[in-house]
């Protein structure tokens, strides 16, 4: 069969190659040879809500107000985060470790937040 990547959507390892890209029977997804090199050298990179890269000690605002499992407050929208550290390859989409006033550690999704 050869060494055709994992479909970067659903992570099937049934894909196949159609001309120049690649085809997922899965989910439908398709993707070209370039899309995967590039995938590959932004796999480590986080942004947050805007598209900004972030890095390890950034500070950043919480955008959504996000519901807390176990507590009987939310984290309100607008409140600040400082000292992150990242957590590139988070399975669950928890991609930053950070603390915060009131709630202690917690793990948030870079799609919640906002670079200062």
């Amino acid at each position: 069969m050869g060494n055709l990547p994992n479909c970067p959507k659903c992570n099937s390892e049934y894909t196949y190659e159609d001309g120049s890209i690649f085809v997922c029977p899965e989910c439908a997804h398709e993707w070209g040879v370039q899309a995967e090199n590039e995938n590959n050298e932004d796999i480590n990179v986080i942004k947050d809500a805007n598209g900004n890269v972030l890095q390890d000690g950034d500070s950043v605002t919480i955008i959504k107000d996000l519901k807390v499992k176990g507590a009987s407050s939310s984290i309100k929208i607008g409140t600040k985060v400082k000292n992150i550290r990242l957590v590139p390859d988070a399975s669950d989409g928890h991609n930053i470790d950070c603390k915060i006033d009131g709630f202690g550690a917690m793990s948030l999704k870079s799609e919640f937040v906002k670079k200062i």
